[in-house]
């Protein structure tokens, strides 16, 4: 299906948070694509400048520089919008665990922040980034909504904390709130660089300049790898979704099970490389497994993903071969 058939009235413009980021730039992209408007918001502490150069010369697209934290900015941001697709925050459960204070302010009073401005300018959906990382140590796959376990990061507080606001924004005051619970998103402009980069690009990277990656764990580690196109469309499908279905948050993901070293596998066989990895420890606050069951996104939302890991990850390697 994916989200070229999602009709929007004309003259529709979204407000995309975190737009030089690596999802928020790719939503972006593609609400141009579509012919929409689209004003981005970036402080660029993790988004990068070259995500968004190539939009500023587009007549539907506006840029503010400015961070969520700063409650003028958010009004400012959330003027004349119809769609608010808040992605901003700071991801890594290891960097969390680091940093909790810097993460309860970016991810819990910066979302709060773009909440109110959202009710005070009648935004009419606020569809926001959760993360799988909710579900804590809840032990049964796949993974649903309704039952999650004890938190075991920062990171993933703030998210929980954040979908408790939503929830409360819908049934007080009226506001269509949506989250997305996204699992292992990956694909175009996901940055490699860093100790706290995601595994895929990094991976990549490391590989097509003949460097060791280090696995952590055993590499048996499971997750519902999901490509970044059937992220654009769970955002663009939640801003056509029924009162009804607000207040609620949605596993975003394909609802497959890709295991760690098999993939690791699979981009030496597409990279014709041939390096062995280096096993390190765990990672603090990881889950071990993580798949999820979408029945709820597919019956609220509409959500329908294209993008088998198989499909995605053989764009996704074409791109980072072009790009790095």
């Amino acid at each position: 299906m994916g989200y070229e058939n999602i009709k929007f009235p004309v003259g529709t413009k979204f407000l995309v948070t975190g737009s030089a980021g690596f999802i928020g730039s790719n939503l972006v992209e593609a609400i141009l694509r579509l012919g929409f408007q689209v004003r981005g918001l970036d402080n660029f502490s993790t988004g990068k400048r070259e995500n968004v150069e190539e939009f500023i010369d587009n007549p539907n697209y506006e840029f503010i520089n400015g961070d969520i934290r700063d409650l003028e900015t958010c009004m400012t941001a959330c003027e004349g919008v119809d769609f608010v697709l808040h992605q901003a925050a700071w991801g890594s459960v290891p960097r969390s665990i680091e940093m909790p204070l810097l993460y309860e302010e970016i991810n819990i009073k910066g979302t709060l922040n773009m909440l109110e401005a959202a009710r005070q300018k009648d935004i009419k959906k606020f569809v926001y980034a959760s993360s799988s990382s909710v579900y804590g140590d809840e032990p049964h796959l796949p993974k649903k909504e309704g039952r999650e376990g004890n938190l075991l990061s920062p990171y993933a507080l703030t998210k929980r904390v954040d979908e408790e606001y939503a929830k409360l924004y819908t049934k007080l005051y009226g506001v269509d709130t949506y989250g997305l619970r996204y699992f292992n998103v990956f694909g175009r402009r996901q940055n490699p660089e860093g100790a706290y980069a995601a595994v895929i690009p990094k991976f990549i990277k490391q590989l097509l300049h003949d460097e060791r990656p280090t696995i952590n764990g055993d590499g048996k580690q499971s997750r519902d790898f999901t490509y970044i196109e059937n992220v654009i469309e769970a955002n663009l499908r939640a801003c056509t979704a029924s009162h009804e279905a607000a207040g609620q948050a949605y596993n975003v993901a394909y609802g497959g099970q890709e295991i760690l070293i098999d993939i690791y596998m699979h981009l030496l066989n597409a990279l014709e490389k041939d390096i062995q990895p280096i096993f390190g420890p765990d990672r603090k606050g990881d889950i071990k497994h993580s798949n999820a069951d979408i029945n709820n996104a597919k019956e609220m939302l509409g959500y329908n993903p294209d993008w088998s890991f198989e499909r995605g990850i053989i764009e996704a390697i074409e791109w980072y071969k072009k790009n790095l």
